[in-house]
């Protein structure tokens, strides 16, 4: 059974993969500090966390890790342009309030910025939506509509268009599908449709 732990491991796995060791990084929404943890111990990165959560900084600090607590909305005015070789917004754009913003101020801040996302366009969350009639719950969008952080969402095909419309380059995309990387030669409509889960490499 496809356990969503996996594709979390496996998203993080994915976005070290990414990154060049002794990278400077600053990790947006760093939740519990896990990602940037394995970061500065695996890849030997420094590094910098910022999450709008008590809770979480206060993990994060407890891991030995540099994070400071602060709203991403609000812009990441105290780091210079390219101050960071990679900055990463990994399963935090659509819980923004202002995601454009948010990816103007990354791509300033990082020489190059790693962004993923759950892809809302997902072939499972289209049916449960369709004969359902009611707001998808899935392994990675199990929130309630009232609850959910989730407050903008999208589809791979959406952030294709977005990119294009902010000269906005796509050096990599990597797909994760039911818990694995996909390995098929999808077009971008069937990607859009078959996998979960987007990871993008951005530059400006």
């Amino acid at each position: 059974m496809f356990n969503p732990s996996e594709s979390l491991h496996l998203n993080y796995a994915v976005i070290a993969g990414m990154i060049e060791e002794h990278s400077k990084v600053l990790d947006l929404g760093c939740g519990n500090g896990e990602l940037l943890k394995m970061l500065t111990t695996k890849r030997h990165c420094s590094g910098i966390g910022i999450d709008i959560n008590q809770n979480n900084v206060i993990e994060s600090i407890q891991k030995g890790l540099s994070v400071i607590q602060g709203d991403i909305d609000e812009g990441l005015k105290e780091f210079t342009d390219k101050e960071f070789d990679y900055v990463i917004l990994n399963q935090t754009l659509q819980s923004t309030e202002k995601p454009d913003f948010v990816i103007e101020e990354m791509l300033r801040a990082g020489k190059k910025n790693v962004v993923s996302f759950p892809n809302f366009g997902y072939w499972r969350v289209r049916f449960y939506l369709f004969f359902k009639g009611r707001m998808p719950k899935s392994k990675m969008l199990p929130f309630n509509w009232y609850d959910t952080p989730n407050i903008h969402l999208l589809t791979i095909e959406d952030f294709f268009d977005f990119c294009k419309e902010h000269d906005i380059r796509i050096s990599k995309s990597i797909y994760i599908k039911r818990g694995k990387i996909s390995k098929n030669p999808f077009n971008r409509i069937l990607t859009n449709l078959l996998c979960e889960e987007a990871i993008f490499v951005i530059e400006k």
